[in-house]
């Protein structure tokens, strides 16, 4: 789309009444305006305005000047900037002039030329693999974008301003590193001499707005009946593993889930990068931290663990547990910490209930496996998993509830499960969620804390 026919579709847009009152539409992050092809020469003197205004604006002022008033003064110096002949090197129309104003602007406040993405409500991933190849991913399909940066040094300097924001650090002796965004967005990156095509960034992006039991339910995530049962088990304070593949919507559950906690009750949060989006007012955030240069201060997720333990939470949730933390974590659930919930990576409830085994060992306990396989039936009460299917779409695919142990193999009983019936002619997966006519030995528990067991709890659709 070239920028006649992209001035077209604005103002068709305006006319229809589809812009915000007041709005700009040249000035708008729309998201068509950010896949515009730029040239060389128009990338060249974005990089020259942006190199001078640095020199001229002091940068340690960002933070205390309001956002509407920064923007305005960018934009203010940006004009007196392309007055000069030796600067302005090639023409611009008036919605070219336009559209590189808002992209200055960009550069020094925000993400740069990953601004417009980033106001993309469609957009749940951005995956930078080279300064020239950047990828989205909407509705669960990825799909390559023509927004790009300049050259490798443009990347890294946007790079290390998200990671310079919170606290860390990435060079040659640091080349990977984990942060976050100011609105709990996830971030990785990995440089050089690791990434061998240049600098890689990649940003798991999380609504302003967490999603509810409601949306999972118009999304068909779940149905009605399982997301009540769901609130319900929360209620009742069982021991949730949540398991699933990257980009399959464990998070999101947990979230979800996390919901239904009493305000009443004392929250740790326990992450590696801060994303979990609790509404409750008593909540403890921790989060790890890295070692510094010379090696040192590291805090991983088992300290935190352990350290919330001497904090009289009511529930403790670990975002993902990846190792030797699992131990504590099921120590916390069996001593006391009933209704705790965490999240990990693994294709099955099988798999799962594996890779908790193997984190244990982890820790160097040297334990026998009938032991650890008795501790984690005796702390885990039911396993979820979710998937994201071939077109896009994330289920809940099976809930099952362990229900202890037949010689030195955990026993699961699956109550509820997507049973997947084929593709269709459009690309999407049809299938019905189907209960398994078993009675869940939870629902004792449901009785003993006086939470009513509703027909529909198990109603299939």
């Amino acid at each position: 789309m070239d920028l006649h026919e992209l001035l077209q579709k604005l103002e068709h847009a305006e006319k229809g009444g589809h812009l915000a009152e007041g709005s700009n539409p040249a000035r708008d992050s729309l998201p068509h305006v950010s896949e515009i092809h730029i040239s060389d020469e128009y990338a060249e003197l974005k990089a020259n305005l942006h190199d001078r205004l640095t020199k001229v604006i002091d940068l340690s002022l960002l933070d205390e000047i309001e956002e509407t008033r920064l923007r305005r003064e960018i934009n203010k110096a940006t004009e007196g900037l392309l007055t000069d002949r030796t600067l302005a090197t090639i023409p611009l129309n008036a919605m070219e002039h336009e559209r590189l104003l808002r992209e200055i602007e960009d550069e020094v406040i925000g993400l740069g030329p990953l601004e417009g993405l980033m106001k993309d409500p469609s957009v749940s991933d951005i995956l930078v693999n080279s300064y020239n190849s950047i990828y989205v991913e909407r509705y669960g399909k990825l799909e390559k974008t023509r927004v790009r940066f300049k050259d490798d040094s443009h990347l890294m300097r946007i790079i290390e301003k998200i990671v310079s924001a919170v606290g860390r650090r990435i060079d040659e002796i640091s080349p990977m590193v984990d942060a976050r965004l100011a609105d709990g967005s996830r971030v990785n990156a990995i440089i050089p001499p690791l990434a061998l095509d240049g600098p890689c960034l990649s940003i798991r992006r999380f609504s302003v707005d967490p999603l509810t039991l409601k949306d999972l339910t118009v999304l068909k995530t779940i149905t009605h009946g399982l997301g009540e049962l769901l609130k319900c088990i929360v209620k009742a304070r069982l021991n949730v593993l949540i398991s699933g593949g990257t980009g399959s919507g464990k998070t999101t559950l947990l979230n979800v889930m996390s919901q239904f906690i009493s305000p009443a009750e004392r929250i740790v949060t326990i992450e590696d990068s801060a994303e979990l989006q609790l509404k409750q007012d008593h909540v403890v955030r921790l989060e790890t931290r890295p070692p510094n240069i010379e090696g040192q201060g590291q805090i991983t997720q088992r300290n935190l663990v352990r350290n919330s333990l001497r904090m009289r939470p009511d529930r403790i949730i670990v975002g993902e547990v990846r190792g030797a933390e699992a131990v504590d974590m099921l120590q916390a659930m069996n001593t006391g910490h009933d209704g705790s919930l965490t999240t990990v990576h693994a294709n099955t409830p099988v798999d799962a209930l594996m890779r908790i085994e193997t984190m244990v060992n982890m820790a160097g306990f040297n334990l026998p496996s009938d032991y650890i396989k008795k501790f984690i039936s005796s702390a885990i009460d039911v396993v979820i998993q979710v998937e994201r299917l071939v077109d896009g779409t994330r289920k809940l695919v099976s809930l099952q509830e362990i229900t202890g142990m037949e010689g030195s193999v955990i026993t699961m009983q699956e109550i509820i499960s997507f049973d997947q019936s084929g593709v269709d002619k459009d690309g999407l997966v049809s299938g019905r969620f189907r209960a398994h006519g078993v009675r869940p030995k939870f629902y004792e528990r449901f009785t003993k804390m006086g939470i009513p067991i509703q027909d529909d709890l198990l109603e299939t659709e």
